[in-house]
């Protein structure tokens, strides 16, 4: 029989904790190390529609990219919503294990599954890691260029639909090749080398001031075009391919991804 503890220390072998950023919190959230685990749910975030479907489906295990716990809580009374789902976890029996920017930087992690989707060549980390292939988001060349439009279009098709869709700051017919990328948010790596050198950069949660401030230095001394996509789409990619990679490791356990969407948009009211 699989336990938790098989399950989780494969789990850190794909994406190790040591590959977190500092600030984040990922791995095991709530769960006992020796409770079998014959069924596991991956999705994106745990909110109350997720913790719902993985106690309804009889998961064992609920596997998220976000941490419901990322930042220190004072109480789990069951008025507030994270000591709600921690219950409703609990009492379900499902234990909840999250995978964050550990997942972000490795090998078929959240950027690069982006980057592989877009067919990408020559990829390279935008920030590298201490171990070779790591690291924050990802660089590299499409096979043939393309137009803006053309990239945008090409996301908005692979991308799960979202209310806020796809926005994009350039030149609709202007021509792209070198594309960078971060899944999640982004802006962060706005001012390095490689995205500032880019034809384009993709990643979510772009602010105003940040987005205006690189669009604008562009006019003076070149730089990337902006795509900003929904946050919780540009990761929901990586679901499937981690779900592949647990499954082929304990193939008697069944593995599902979550059809749920849970980008906290529900529509968009277009002027």
């Amino acid at each position: 029989m699989t336990n938790l503890r098989d399950v989780i220390e494969f789990a850190h072998s794909l994406w190790p904790l040591s590959g977190a950023e500092s600030w984040d919190a990922p791995g095991l959230v709530s769960g006992s190390l020796d409770a079998p685990i014959n069924r596991i749910l991956f999705a994106v975030d745990a909110v109350a529609e997720t913790v719902q479907q993985a106690v309804e489906v009889e998961a064992d295990l609920l596997i998220t990219h976000h941490p419901l716990l990322m930042r220190g809580v004072t109480s789990v009374n069951e008025e507030l919503y994270k000591g709600n789902l921690i219950a409703q976890l609990i009492r379900g029996n499902v234990a909840l294990l999250a995978a964050h920017t550990n997942a972000d930087v490795v090998e078929n992690g959240v950027s690069d599954v982006i980057a592989q989707s877009l067919g990408l060549l020559n990829t390279a980390p935008i920030q590298p890691g201490v171990v070779a292939g790591t690291g924050i988001g990802r660089v590299g060349q499409l096979p043939q260029a393309t137009t803006l439009g053309a990239l945008a279009r090409e996301l908005a098709d692979l991308l799960p639909n979202t209310a806020g869709g796809v926005k994009v700051s350039g030149d609709f017919n202007a021509s792209v090749s070198r594309v960078a990328l971060c899944g999640g948010a982004g802006d962060s790596l706005l001012a390095t080398d490689f995205v500032r050198t880019a034809d384009v950069y993709i990643t979510s949660d772009l602010r105003h001031h940040p987005a205006q401030e690189a669009r604008e230095q562009a006019l003076v001394s070149g730089g990337p075009a902006l795509i900003d996509v929904s946050h919780w789409a540009s990761e929901w990619l990586w679901l499937d391919v981690a779900a592949e990679q647990i499954q082929k490791q304990f193939p008697e356990i069944d593995v599902e991804v979550s059809d749920l969407r849970t980008d906290p948009w529900d529509f968009l009211v277009v002027q």
